[in-house]
Order: C-alpha cells, then structure tokens, then sequence
C-alpha cells in the first residue's frame, strides 16, 4: 500500500509551488544552454583572432582540431557530471548536491573568461580545459533537475512539469544569441569611437567581447543558487531511501498546503526503494531493457541534435553577406541573428508542444514521431544537398529548422523525462545520469563527425563545389538514418510512462520480471 505522503504528491493539485520548483530548476538548464550555445558565434571570432585568413578577412577559421577540441571538452566535461551528481544524487540526496552543479556552473563561466596567456595556444588550450569544468556542472544539473521535478510533481502532469523545466533550455540558447548581438554591438561602437584596430578588420576588443559573452552565462546559475537551496530533499527520497516517512510528511506539509494529519501514517512505516545493486542481475532483469533504452535513444538523438546545433555558423555561411569588409563583430551578429530566429520560430514552440501534449499523448509516442520526421528532414536536406545549396535555397532554412521543432516536439524532450520516471528512487538520479552521460558521448560521436564532413567538404576552398559539397551531403543522410534507428529503438524498447505514479511504473517492471533470482 502507498504511503499516504507519496500519494497525496501523486494527486495534488495544480498550485504555486510546482511552477516555482519548474523555474528554479529549469534555470539550471537555461544556464547549461547558454554555455554550451554561444559557442557557433564564438567559434567565427576565435577564428578571426588567432586564425586570421592572410589576404581574405571573410575566410577563416579554426582549425577542425581546435574547433573540436572546443566542443568536445564541454561535452566530455557534462557526461562526466552526469554520472558523478547522478550517483551522488543517490548516495546524498538530491538537494544535497544541487546547489554544487551550479557553483562549478559559476566557477567554469567565470573561469572560461580568464583564458588569458600570451600565446593563441595557451589561450585556447585553458579554454578548453575550462569548458571541461564548466561541462561537469553542467552535467550535474540534467539528473538532479529531471529527478527533482518528477518527484514533486502529480502524476497526471509530470511529464508536462518535467518538459517545462527542460523548455528552459531553449531560452538559454535565444538569450545566448541575444547577448551576443549586445555584447559585439556594444563593442563595435567602443572601437569605432575609440579607433583600437588589430588589424582593418578585428578591433583589439574583439579578444575581450567573446570573453564577457562567456561569463555571462554565470550569472543566471549565480541568481538560482539561493532560491535552490530553499527546496527540500523530496519526499521519496526521504520516505524510499532514508526512511524517514515522518519527515518526509513534515517538508510536503509546507509545500502542499495540507494539514500533517493527512499526509502522516498511522503507524510507523519503514518503507524501503528496490535493495538490488546497479547492474545486478536482478536489476538487469528487471530494469537492464529500460535502461538500454533509455541510454541508446539518448545516444542517438543526440549524435544529430548536436551535430546539427553546434555548427549552425557554418551551416549558415552560405545564408551570410560576408565579405573582406565584414569586421568581427558584424560576423558573429549575424550568425546570432539566424540562430535566434531559429529558436523563436523552431526550438522554443517544440518545447511547449511537448509541454502540452506530452500528458495526453504519451511519452512514447511523441518520441516515435519525433525521431520519425527528424529522419525524414534529414533526408530532404542531404539527398537535395547539391541543389539546396547552390541558389541559397529558403528552403533549406526551413527545413533545417524544422529538425529542431521535431527534435524538441520529440526526443531531444522525452529522453530527458523518461528516465526520471521508470527507475527505483534509490537509483533513479544514477540511472538518468547514466542515460545522459550515453547522450553525451553521441553528442561528441556526432560533432567529430559533422566536424570532418565539413571539413572535408571544402566550403572556405575555390574549386569543384559539387565534389566538395558530397561528404556533407553524406553526413546529413547518415544522420537521417540515426534517426530512424532511434525510432526502431523506441518502438521495440521504450515503454509508456503516463499517468502512473513513480512506484507503479517500478513495481510494473518489477512483476513483468518477478522470477527466481540467480545467485551470484
């Protein structure tokens, strides 16, 4: 029978603190994409910096193992957080360690900002050191926040409360591209004022705008920390996992606005979560499918969502009135530009579909055709590579941005919420963290890759352009096939989650699997 604690949290109603508590947590994930977003406009003035093309201004750039090395650390640094907070999430307690990931959130901003040597080398090998570090507090928010807000929340809008905090991201990446058109605006006006020029076409500020863009990014998760430290562990992590149902009724008395007689037990109760170890073989049998689902839905998803978002400067290159009179600043605002308005009219309306139909159409569903028609616009912009690219076709706008609204309307969403939803309180954080760690690696699978298509495909080089033009055209095919693997993988493996309460999703897996054990 079901602590009476546990389901009145499963039956609340609507109120006050839910969206509170989606806030306070979705700034966590505003922050991480802001840090992790501003990179394609940085990544154009780091090439214009240090890589400066020596008779064309307009044709620079990176090299690919520096332009990797950039994003790879970051996303290394977060699979790294995801698993450390995911597991401390478990052993400490979720609170215990939220407000950490966002002051090592803090620190990484602030730090990426101090990148300061006297060589490019030196410059930007501590940058990437401190994108690691800013990645592993990153990292540390997905479990904690996923696995906050799904303990908290009822069990008929979970999913939609879960969806709203990971919405958050998508403001993170609009405010990213808005800081960045104010910063270079700011400093444009400065070097024409004050005549500082490097050279004709990047101002000596320009080392230090991309340097405040960066440290911005600390201010949000500066703001959320007070706010995050007011939450209370969660009532099952408390009742499941300390076995302290008394208390755990004491917390949910102030946040649920009921009296404690309601919520308390008769008599003692000493409740406990699932006692099998991660990767036993009771647990394998019982949760070893949800959770390879989870991780390779996760992996592939994020192999093209972050292919594709990292190196949104490039794919809009052609979409760019760039020429030896574009300074540094009207580069990076331009490429702002395009990147805000695909978030306004693409990444931010998937989230709020999600957030609204993810409750009364299901997790698995939304997932299914999410990854469905990403591969299907996948295949649209690679097959037509050669004719999108020549006349600088809308059309191929369109459709790239459309693969963000499928994304968000889809399993850049769901992988987020399923796996805070299927696991023992005792594991759930680790077993998220886990999932999100896999993502990362796909993330990282997926930036190489797109990285060397694109630099195999010699878009700064004169020449053959249809010759050079075919890795790419590879790349975003294969991509349309990740896809569809990951819409195999949901349909065979990923079960339906909504509307049952946490400990019914666990005991179901649990009486599907409820056979003899084998001993060890």
């Amino acid at each position: 029978m079901a602590l009476k604690v546990l389901s009145a949290l499963d039956t609340a109603r609507t109120q006050y603190y839910h969206f509170k508590a989606t806030i306070v947590a979705g700034m966590g994930l505003f922050s991480d994409a802001y840090s992790l977003f501003c990179i394609p406009p940085i990544t154009n003035m780091l090439g214009r910096i240090y890589y400066p093309h020596p008779h064309h201004s307009s044709q620079h750039h990176l090299p690919t193992n520096i332009s990797l090395a950039m994003i790879a650390a970051s996303l290394l640094g977060a699979a790294a957080g995801q698993l450390v907070f995911g597991c401390l999430g478990d052993r400490m307690g979720r609170r215990g360690v939220y407000g950490l990931s966002l002051l090592i959130m803090v620190a990484g901003s602030l730090a990426c900002g101090f990148s300061a040597c006297t060589t490019r080398g030196c410059v930007l090998g501590s940058l990437a050191v401190f994108r690691f570090a800013l990645g592993v507090g990153i990292g540390g928010d997905y479990p904690l926040s996923a696995t906050i807000m799904s303990e908290f929340a009822n069990r008929n809008t979970r999913g939609a409360f879960i969806a709203g905090v990971f919405s958050m991201q998508g403001f993170g990446i609009l405010a990213s591209s808005m800081v960045t058109v104010v910063v270079c605006k700011i400093f444009a006006v400065g070097s024409r004022a004050g005549g500082g020029l490097s050279d004709q076409h990047t101002p000596a500020g320009a080392d230090v705008a991309w340097r405040v863009i960066l440290m911005l990014g600390a201010v949000p998760a500066a703001l959320t920390y007070y706010w995050r430290m007011l939450m209370p562990e969660t009532a099952r992590y408390t009742a499941l996992v300390e076995n302290n149902v008394l208390q755990a009724a004491r917390d949910m008395e102030k946040i649920l606005d009921l009296p404690l007689s309601q919520i308390q037990e008769d008599k003692p109760q000493y409740p406990s979560s699932s006692t099998f170890a991660l990767l036993s073989t009771r647990f394998l049998r019982r949760h070893g499918v949800e959770l390879f689902s989870c991780a390779a839905t996760w992996f592939l998803l994020d192999v093209a969502f972050y292919s594709s978002n990292l190196f949104q400067s490039q794919i809009y290159q052609q979409y760019l009135t760039l020429d030896d009179s574009t300074d540094v600043y009207e580069e990076a605002i331009k490429v702002a530009g395009l990147q805000a308005l695909i978030a306004i009219s693409a990444t931010i309306p998937g989230y709020y579909f999600t957030v609204f139909f993810i409750d009364r159409v299901g997790r698995r569903k939304i997932q299914l055709m999410g990854f469905t028609l990403m591969g299907f616009l996948y295949l649209g912009l690679g097959i037509p590579y050669f004719f999108w690219r020549k006349p600088k076709h809308a059309g191929f706008i369109i459709l790239y941005g459309l693969t963000f609204f499928f994304a968000n309307f889809g399993p850049n969403t769901t992988t987020f919420i399923v796996p805070a939803e299927l696991f023992p309180a005792r594991l759930r954080s680790t077993c998220h963290g886990i999932s999100g760690a896999t993502g990362k690696i796909g993330a990282v699978v997926g930036a190489v890759g797109i990285q060397r298509a694109w630099g195999s495909s010699g878009e700064y080089n004169e020449g053959d352009p249809d010759s050079k033009l075919k890795p790419m055209r590879a790349a975003l095919v294969v991509l349309g096939a990740v896809c569809f693997l990951g819409t195999v993988v949901t349909y065979a493996f990923t079960p339906e989650t909504m509307r049952r309460s946490l400990e019914e999703n666990e005991k179901e897996r649990e009486t599907e699997s409820d056979v003899p054990a084998v001993a060890l």
